[in-house]
């Protein structure tokens, strides 16, 4: 992961200013992060500026020994053997670091690599045809615009996104970008067949009849976010994204070769390095709640970076804010006398909506469902 001089917080970090206004005022732009870069600006607005405390450089790890595992999916349909090997190193990894990369995942490496184009293609385009798209109305097919909690999150982070929701309900394809309507599609299609076969295991994992996560439809939902984060001329006094975890069952994670995706393990920042043709999953908020903690969701952060812009496509499989009366709760095949439930069941609307008030300073929701 390239530097970015991220030796100390910044010296000042003055309050006296109407950053109500600024918000606004960068919001009106429609032109996100990527619009303060092309105006060739070298000092980022204040709205950017993380606390101080985000930047604790002594629990940040370079540690290249310190690594998630990367797990290999080849052979594991054909092969008893190794399927039972993947399925122990699944198990492992969900159960301490939250965080895995898949490779030999079935999706082509083509088709991951037009997806990333896809993305920087849409962030690319002229400004008028942006400008259209921008919109904070959650309701629209696409949903294009600078972090999705600008007026409530205590600072900006810097990255624009635009999200699709692709499943159980896809939109039209004239609903999509035309630049990269066809990969959207495509990607779609093929990281949900990608998350059939990972439920799968995350099933066998937990001790469960294969089918049983799909069963429950963990996958029935799926919203990819496509994030594009310019190079910024002063990464130590902002982030990328802040420290949380995901508000779905679990996350497959397409990112390019810039880097900076950091999760926490042991009181420790580490770093997911980029490997050619891999997949990066995480584990959920609902995931960990259905396994009764037996599961972690892996807490992590992105870092600003003077090398840009880095690309990345977030899945979430879940159905996130859509009306639905299914109830998830801790599996009952996996509570005993001595590993009773500790949460009580919700709908994944009701957690998500608890998540959007909680998770702006990083704190997962999941304690407000603790029995």
């Amino acid at each position: 992961m390239v530097a970015t001089g991220r030796d100390e917080a910044p010296a000042t970090l003055k309050p006296d200013y109407d950053r109500a206004s600024e918000l606004k005022a960068f919001d009106e732009t429609k032109l996100g992060v990527k619009g303060l870069v092309d105006a060739g600006i070298t000092e980022i607005p204040r709205i950017f500026y993380q606390p101080p405390d985000d930047f604790d450089n002594t629990s940040v790890s370079g540690d290249t020994h310190s690594c998630i595992p990367v797990i290999d999916l080849h052979g594991i349909d054909q092969d008893v053997i190794k399927r039972k090997e993947v399925v122990e190193r699944l198990r492992d990894a969900s159960e301490t670091w939250g965080f895995f990369q898949v490779v030999n995942h079935t999706i082509p490496v083509s088709v991951l690599e037009e997806m990333k184009e896809g993305v920087r293609r849409f962030f690319e385009q002229d400004n008028d045809v942006r400008k259209e798209l921008y919109t904070r109305d959650l309701t629209r097919k696409l949903v294009y615009n600078s972090n999705f909690d600008l007026y409530s999150a205590p600072a900006t982070c810097w990255r624009d996104t635009f999200l699709c929701i692709m499943a159980p309900d896809p939109p039209n394809s004239e609903d999509l970008p035309a630049v990269c309507r066809d990969i959207m599609e495509e990607y779609s299609k093929q990281v949900m067949n990608l998350g059939i076969l990972l439920l799968e295991l995350l099933s066998e994992a937990l001790g469960l009849k294969a089918e049983h996560l799909n069963d429950i439809d963990c996958g029935e939902g799926v919203a990819v976010l496509c994030h594009y984060y310019p190079a910024c001329p002063q990464p130590e006094l902002t982030m990328g994204a802040g420290t949380h975890t995901d508000n779905d069952f679990f996350t497959v994670l397409l990112q390019d070769h810039i880097g900076g995706l950091q999760v926490s393990y042991q009181d420790k920042w580490i770093d997911v390095p980029p490997v050619a043709g891999a997949l990066v999953v995480n584990i959920g908020d609902l995931l960990q709640l259905i396994t009764n903690d037996r599961f972690k969701s892996g807490g992590h952060r992105v870092l600003a970076n003077r090398e840009g812009p880095r690309v990345s496509v977030a899945s979430f499989f879940c159905t996130g804010l859509r009306q639905t009366s299914k109830v998830y709760g801790p599996i009952k095949e996996l509570l005993s006398e001595d590993n009773p439930p500790r949460y009580r069941e919700t709908t994944v609307r009701d957690y998500c909506a608890s998540f959007d008030e909680t998770d702006l300073d990083g704190t997962s929701a999941l304690p407000r469902f603790r029995i």
